[in-house]
């Protein structure tokens, strides 16, 4: 399938996503799409439309469930995503992350700089790579600036696990996955980090496999 360029094939590509209804399908590392830089979003869509894609990305980012969701994943080449976490789990946890509660919040060409050198490194997944995770080192302090799906500025300090979901959310944009910025020797199986490497932070899971925390 080629990949929609002109305003009208994109028009005509999502109303396609979108007629079933329901979350979209989301793509698997290996197509495309994840990985060529997103075209940015200069109003391509008309006001309508955007509105129902952003509620269809809102949707099937918390179907998944997940945190984030980029266009691209759904096979729309627009820099547009999706960002919501409810922060839910063990206190200590959340603490230990830095993972506070993240509002829906929608980012249209965005883009961060790190402010600081601090990095925090965590295991890390992603919605196209199903069954997956491994430690990805990311700032924990970033300044995102962008628009919202109005067209209003968005010129925001992100800290802690928030920071990381938009930096992994924009590095889809830019054609990044996650694997590309992680520890090679920290992959692991859903069921292997559940069993193995539950602790709060990955400093047990760097020594028993080897790799470096930075």
């Amino acid at each position: 399938m080629s990949t929609p360029t002109t305003a009208q094939q994109l028009s005509e590509h999502i109303e396609e996503l979108l007629a079933p209804g329901g979350p979209l399908p989301i793509l698997a590392a290996g197509r495309p799409v994840l990985r060529r830089v997103a075209e940015p979003y200069d109003g391509q869509l008309d006001d309508a439309l955007l509105e129902r894609f952003v509620a269809a990305l809102r949707t099937t980012m918390r179907d998944a469930p997940g945190v984030g969701l980029a266009a691209p994943q759904v096979g729309v080449p627009l820099s547009i995503a999706a960002v919501e976490d409810r922060a839910r789990g063990a206190r200590e946890a959340l603490e230990a992350r830095g993972r506070t509660p993240l509002p829906f919040q929608v980012l249209i060409n965005p883009s961060y700089e790190p402010e600081g050198d601090t990095r925090a490194a965590f295991f890390e997944g992603c919605l196209s790579v199903p069954g997956w995770q491994a430690v990805v080192a990311r700032s924990t302090r970033v300044r995102l600036r962008g628009q919202d799906e109005h067209g209003h500025a968005i010129d925001e300090v992100f800290t802690g696990w928030p920071a990381r979901i938009v930096q992994h959310e924009t590095d889809h944009l830019n054609g990044t996955l996650y694997l590309d910025v992680a520890q090679a020797r920290s992959l692991a199986t859903n069921e292997a980090v559940a069993e193995l490497w539950s602790q709060h932070t990955p400093e047990t899971a760097a020594r028993e496999l080897g790799f470096p925390l930075s």
